[in-house]
């Protein structure tokens, strides 16, 4: 068979494959899907020879980069010595690997879960945490408490937390047991209508603890948040809000786990989202720059103090996945963290993001559309109004999301946008360079928007 021309790869593609979040009927009035063939940094290059700026690199997680040689030689080497393991077993792959990731870190955080990707991870968290008080005999311990508008994935448990409205629920319901949502410590569309960053974070803080109080100490499992979270638009809490919230799980022995699922492995110029506040949680969730998405991984992370009480004769946690602890996987992660390490990738989202940030704050003053900047590193987002003064959101009927992601398009940019909020985070390995030529583009869709909506 000769060699598909890219009409009909996307028919086979509409035909059998059933992609994230679209459907084959759309793609086929747009001539889509777009069939990527490789890439390289921020760029990849599709089945017709067009090279493309991958804005969010993958979904927020090609940290190191595309086309990263080194990653592929680990996966071949790996692959060709030991592809699997036998049960009850492990491998070197794997053995070094949670042994990095312990001393990568923040305080006792020791032990690790692999999984195949985040969802699972945080599926694990719930479960240990759940398990951990039935241990101590706290039984009656299984609520969780999330944030409204955050997402920690899709599988049948976690997809309930968060309560996003990106994702409807009404297909999947009744919903989870025990699901309790508090407040996003969002200073710019604060629940609480605060007047600063500080008092947002301490009302949204303390909003937690009363969940916990209202609920009965004795029900609650589990406070489970992104340090900084996605789906709002990279949303920073005030400075106060993680430490008040460590306090509060603590004076109710309540488990704190830290989706870092997306802000992990230098998303947000540090190695952690948590270490932006000296905060070691309970339980970390990591995945997507853990191995910037080259194979599926995933990893729960757990204090040893937690953790040990699933040592000794019949304690251990009764929890399985066919592809935890894949030696292929590992070999990845650690060729990927090795590359994030020795190309000062953090320090580079910290430099980079800081820069890009000015440059949308620049945008911030020129366009009325931008109603808010924010976020930290490379995880990013201007927040778009159709006016300033009461941060109204535009018409859905506008469609202004549509509208921009086919600007984008059209000037070789990737950038699907889904809500009223630019959401960035590309590459760590993004230089300024690129930040210029993306901005470009950011500062002519803009333009373009602002007068076709007559602002």
């Amino acid at each position: 068979m000769g060699e598909l021309s890219t009409t009909e790869l996307q028919k086979l593609a509409r035909d059998h494959l059933w992609m994230h979040n679209r459907d084959w009927e759309h793609m086929a009035e747009n001539s889509e899907p777009m069939i990527i063939v490789k890439g390289s940094g921020i760029r990849v290059e599709d089945s017709e020879g067009n090279s493309w700026i991958d804005l969010n690199g993958g979904y927020n997680s090609v940290n190191v980069g595309y086309g990263r040689k080194a990653i592929a030689d680990a996966v071949f080497s790996q692959a060709s010595k030991l592809p699997y393991f036998p049960a009850t077993t492990t491998t070197l792959s794997t053995v070094n690997l949670v042994a990095k990731i312990s001393g990568l870190a923040p305080g006792s955080l020791n032990r690790t879960f692999p999984t195949s990707g985040g969802s699972e991870a945080n599926e694990t968290a719930l479960k240990v945490a759940r398990a951990f008080h039935k241990r101590r005999g706290d039984t009656g311990r299984y609520k969780i408490i999330s944030r409204r508008g955050s997402y920690h994935g899709a599988t049948g448990g976690v997809m309930w937390l968060g309560s996003t409205p990106i994702v409807p629920m009404a297909d999947y319901e009744p919903s989870a047991p025990g699901m309790l949502y508090a407040p996003q410590p969002n200073a710019y569309r604060c629940e609480f209508n605060s007047q600063s960053d500080s008092e947002c974070a301490h009302r949204s803080a303390k909003a937690i603890e009363d969940l916990i109080l209202n609920n009965g100490p004795d029900s609650i499992a589990a406070v489970i948040a992104e340090p900084i979270s996605v789906p709002q638009g990279a949303v920073v809490p005030g400075e106060e809000y993680w430490p008040m919230v460590r306090e509060i799980c603590d004076k109710y022995g309540v488990i704190l786990i830290a989706d870092e699922i997306v802000c992990g492995f230098g998303r947000t110029g540090k190695m952690f989202g948590v270490n932006h506040w000296d905060v070691v949680p309970d339980i970390m969730t990591v995945a997507k720059g853990l191995v910037s998405s080259y194979l599926p991984i995933g990893a729960t992370i757990v204090r040893d103090e937690i953790a040990d009480f699933f040592a000794g004769d019949q304690k251990y946690l009764r929890h399985i996945f066919t592809f935890s602890g894949h030696p292929v996987s590992a070999a990845a992660s650690l060729a990927n963290i090795k590359l994030i390490e020795q190309d000062n990738l953090v320090e580079n989202s910290n430099i980079a993001g800081e820069y890009f940030k000015n440059k949308l704050e620049g945008f911030k003053d020129k366009y009325k559309v931008i109603g808010d900047v924010r976020g930290r590193g490379l995880l990013l987002a201007a927040e778009l109004v159709s006016d300033r003064e009461t941060k109204a959101r535009f018409d859905p009927s506008l469609k202004v999301n549509e509208i921009i992601t086919r600007k984008f398009q059209a000037r070789g940019i990737i950038f699907r946008v889904s809500t009223n909020i630019l959401n960035i985070a590309p590459p760590l390995s993004i230089t300024k360079d690129e930040v210029d030529e993306i901005c470009v583009a950011i500062d002519e869709v803009l333009t373009e928007l602002e007068s076709e909506l007559g602002m």
